[in-house]
């Protein structure tokens, strides 16, 4: 059989301000810190980013299109649920995923030890093995406002493909 491979990749982008009283949920898992992101869902930016790099990689839009901030059914929603939306998206298009690669930008909270349960998060969402997740945190070296611990902002890239 000759099978033909559609390799495709898409980038995704969010950020969000940070603010006391809020949870800070980072990739579905809820991060121990005194300030969480705002949004109209639950404002997780790992999320949104990677449904972006997804959505992107399959041109289905993006995450504003699927799941608008001006809908009252997404206020306070689980991130998680517009992943799962996607990853049905994709699959009604014959894509799987290949792999995603996320950096996270914030000087504060370290992700350095909550990196991995992330990742088996994302992995256990999307129906894929936690090789096919890379998360690295950076920070911006007190530039601009995630510098200033104002904001967290998120950079996904995905490759996803179909076999013809």
């Amino acid at each position: 059989m000759n099978e033909q491979v559609n390799f495709r990749v898409g980038t995704g982008y969010d950020i969000h301000r940070l603010e006391t009283d809020r949870p800070l949920i980072l990739g579905g898992v809820e991060i121990p810190f005194e300030k969480g992101l705002v949004g109209h869902s639950d404002a997780d930016a790992l999320s949104h980013a990677v449904c972006d790099a997804l959505l992107g990689a399959a041109a289905l839009g993006d995450i504003g299109e699927h799941f608008p901030d001006t809908d009252p059914n997404y206020l306070g929603a689980s991130s998680l649920k517009f992943l799962e939306k996607v990853l049905t998206l994709l699959t009604e298009n014959n894509y799987k995923i290949g792999n995603i690669d996320v950096t996270v930008c914030a000087e504060r909270p370290k992700l350095r030890n909550l990196k991995k349960t992330i990742q088996e998060k994302l992995a256990e969402t999307l129906k894929i093995d936690t090789t096919q997740i890379n998360i690295k945190g950076k920070t911006n070296e007190g530039l601009d406002s995630v510098g200033r611990g104002e904001a967290i902002a998120v950079w996904a890239i995905a490759l996803i493909y179909q076999i013809k």
